[in-house]
């Protein structure tokens, strides 16, 4: 069953920023996930106002998932972002079948 991660992201250095994300998207396609949204237009409907930049992932199960997070791949983007941003990565396990 599918996975997701999402990240909740503070940019605290916008151009070493941009090195990160030209770094991710390569450990992300390597095993096998894909961006669902990635900092676009966001609109808090609830609670406090979210102003943290937000990503999310799908990746095809858990493994997958927790797979690109501990690759060599990404914990070289890890490295660019470690002064660039701070952030929240929650890893999320999908449903089989829809609830309806």
């Amino acid at each position: 069953m599918a996975a997701y991660v999402i990240a909740r992201i503070t940019v605290k250095d916008p151009e070493q920023y941009e090195v990160y994300k030209s770094l991710a998207p390569i450990a992300i396609k390597k095993y096998g996930g894909q961006y669902l949204t990635r900092g676009g237009a966001m609109e808090t409907i609830e609670g406090p106002e979210e102003t943290q930049r937000m990503v999310i992932l799908q990746f095809p199960d858990m493994a997958s998932a927790r797979a690109f997070y501990d690759s060599p791949e990404y914990s070289k983007a890890r490295d660019a972002r470690k002064n660039a941003a701070d952030g929240q990565f929650v890893l999320l396990e999908g449903l089989d079948a829809p609830l309806w």
